[in-house]
C-alpha cells in the first residue's frame, strides 16, 4: 500500500494550537485557564474539506483549557468513603430512550480513565486507585503504588494501566476470588532494564545533557491500545513516543519517535495499521510488517496536519471508519474503503473534544464543554447527532460502551454508555441507535405542549441539536 492511495494530508493553519491544561503537557504544576462558555463563536477555516461533510460548521469556539481542573490533588486514601449511586427515573416509553440511568460519586479524584469487560467496569483517578464495579456499585478496587491512572484496557483475564509516573501496570483477577486483583507485574520489567542499561548504546538522548533507555517511556502515559489477535500492546506518552510490547512476556519490541509533541491517543487498526494522533496537531498512519527477526512498525502516511492538537482516536467496531477528535471541537474522519480518504467533519462542540468511542452505528465524543454528543452514522455515511447528553459538572475526559443484551432488540440495539469527568463523578447513560431523529424530535416537541416543547423528567439531561444548510442549530428544552 503506497502513500497516494491514502489520501491526501489535509493542513488547517489558521487556528493556533492551544495548549490546555495537563493533557498536553508533561508538567502537572502546569496551571489550567477558565474559560467563558457564552463567548460568541469565532470564524476558523479548515482544508479538510467543508463540503466533504453536509453537517460541517465553519464556526465553532475557540478551544480553552479544561473548565474546572483544579491542581493535582493530594492522594485519597484507598478506604474512602463509599461510592453513592443516585438512581434516575427511567423516560417514559413515549421519550427518546437516550438517557441517564445512574450517577456515581466519590470525592477521590478526577476520572481519567474508563474500561468497560462484561458486567465490570474499571475506572482510573489522580487518586491511585482503580475502582471495579458490578451493576453500578462498587464490587472492588485495588491501587497502584504510585502514579495516576490515564488508561486502562482488558485482555483477558488482565488489567493493563497506564501512568502519570511512565509505568504500564499488569493486573489479574484472582482465580480464587474475583473481587481480588492481584499485580502480576510492570513494564518494562526489571530485569529488562538492568539487561539493557550495561549497554550504553541502548540509551537515547531525551533532553540535553540527559539520557534515559529507550525501553522506558520517561513522561506520562498518555494511551493504551491492545491488539489481541496479535498479542501486542501500544503506549503513547508525552515523551513523543510509541512503544509496543508483547503481551506473552512483557517485552518492549519497539520504541519509535512518532510526534514532535505528546502523544495522546493511538488505536491499532486494519489491516496491519496503528494510528496515532498528537498535541503537535497531526495524525500519523503506522503499518505493522513481519519481519525475519519479528515485527516492525514503519510510518506510512499523515492522515491530517493542523495547528490544533489531536485529543482522541477512534474506530468503529468494522474497522470501516475511523475517527479523530481535536482541541478545535472538531471530530474528522477517514472511511477505509476510500483508501482511508477523508470523510468529513463533524462539529458538536463549542470546546475541545477530549475523547471518542464507536459502536455499532454510533460514534460518541465528550468535550471540555461538559457535554457528551451522540451521533449516528448512516448507509450513505452521513453522521446525524442524536442527542446531546448533559449532566456533568466539568469536562468528560473518558468514554466506555458496552451491549444492553437485557433492552436490545432485533430492530433496535441499544448500548450502556459510561462517562468519566473531572467532576470526580461517572455517570451511566442508555443510548438506542433507534433514537429519534432531528426531524421527529422537532415534531415530538411541537406534539406535546400548544407552545411546542416538552420537558422530561427533571432528573434526566436531555437536548437534541439541528443541522440546516451547514449550520448548528440547538433545539431548547424547557424544564
Amino acid at each position: 500500500m503506497n502513500s497516494s492511495r491514502l489520501g491526501n494530508i489535509f493542513e488547517t493553519n489558521s487556528i493556533p494550537r492551544s495548549k490546555f491544561g495537563n493533557l498536553l503537557h508533561s508538567d502537572p504544576n502546569i496551571s489550567s485557564t477558565k474559560h467563558n462558555h457564552d463567548e460568541e463563536c469565532q470564524n476558523r477555516n479548515s482544508s479538510a474539506s467543508a463540503q466533504a461533510s453536509p453537517y460541517y460548521d465553519p464556526s465553532s469556539e475557540d478551544s480553552s483549557p479544561y473548565n474546572n481542573m483544579s491542581p493535582w490533588n493530594p492522594i485519597s486514601p484507598f478506604a474512602r468513603s463509599p461510592w453513592q449511586t443516585s438512581n434516575v427515573t427511567p423516560l417514559h416509553e413515549n421519550f427518546p430512550p437516550n438517557g441517564l440511568v445512574a450517577s456515581l460519586v466519590r470525592e477521590e479524584g478526577h476520572i481519567y480513565s474508563l474500561a468497560a469487560s462484561g458486567e465490570l467496569l474499571y475506572t482510573g483517578s489522580d487518586s491511585k486507585n482503580i475502582r471495579v464495579w458490578r451493576n453500578q456499585k462498587e464490587f472492588s478496587g485495588f491501587k497502584s503504588g504510585s502514579g495516576l491512572v490515564k488508561a486502562i484496557v482488558i485482555s483477558g483475564e488482565k488489567i493493563f494501566t497506564g501512568h502519570q509516573d511512565g509505568k504500564i501496570r499488569v493486573w489479574k483477577i484472582s482465580s480464587k476470588d474475583p473481587t481480588s486483583h492481584k499485580r502480576i507485574g510492570t513494564l518494562p520489567k526489571i530485569k529488562d532494564i538492568i539487561k539493557s542499561s550495561i549497554n550504553p548504546s541502548n540509551y537515547v538522548e531525551i533532553r540535553r545533557n540527559r539520557n534515559a533507555l529507550w525501553l522506558k517511556h520517561f513522561d506520562a502515559i498518555s494511551c493504551l491500545s491492545l491488539n489481541e489477535d496479535q498479542g501486542l500492546l501500544y503506549s503513547g506518552s508525552w515523551d513523543k513516543t510509541l512503544k509496543v510490547w508483547r503481551i506473552s512476556d512483557s517485552k518492549c519490541l519497539e520504541s519509535i519517535n512518532a510526534h514532535d509533541d505528546a502523544v495522546n491517543s493511538v488505536v491499532s487498526g486494519f489491516d496491519g495499521l496503528i494510528f496515532t494522533g498528537s498535541a503537535d496537531g497531526t495524525v500519523k498512519v503506522w503499518r505493522r510488517e513481519l519481519q525475519a527477526k519479528g515485527t516492525k512498525h514503519f510510518f506510512l502516511q499523515t492522515l491530517l496536519k493542523q495547528d490544533s492538537a489531536i485529543t482522541a482516536l477512534a474506530i468503529n467496531p468494522s474497522g470501516s471508519v475511523i475517527y479523530c477528535g481535536s482541541s478545535d471541537g472538531l471530530v474528522n474522519f477517514w472511511e477505509r474503503e476510500k483508501q482511508l480518504s477523508h470523510g468529513g467533519v463533524i462539529k458538536g462542540h463549542k470546546q475541545a473534544v477530549l475523547c471518542l468511542a464507536a459502536k455499532g452505528n454510533l460514534v460518541f465524543s465528550g468535550s471540555a464543554d461538559k457535554s457528551i454528543c451522540v451521533w449516528r452514522r448512516d448507509q450513505r455515511g452521513d453522521h446525524t447527532c442524536l442527542s446531546v447528553l448533559t449532566g456533568h459538572t466539568g469536562p468528560v475526559k473518558c468514554l466506555a460502551v458496552e451491549n444492553n443484551e437485557e433492552e436490545s432488540t432485533v430492530d433496535d440495539q441499544r448500548w450502556v454508555l459510561y462517562s468519566g469527568s473531572l467532576d470526580k463523578s461517572v455517570k451511566v447513560w442508555r443510548v438506542s441507535e433507534q433514537a429519534p431523529d432531528l426531524e421527529q424530535m422537532a415534531a415530538l416537541q411541537q406534539q406535546q405542549t400548544p407552545n411546542g416543547y416538552y420537558s422530561l423528567p427533571s432528573d434526566t439531561s436531555f437536548s437534541c441539536p439541528s443541522f440546516e444548510q451547514n449550520e448548528t442549530t440547538w433545539v431548547a428544552t424547557k424544564r
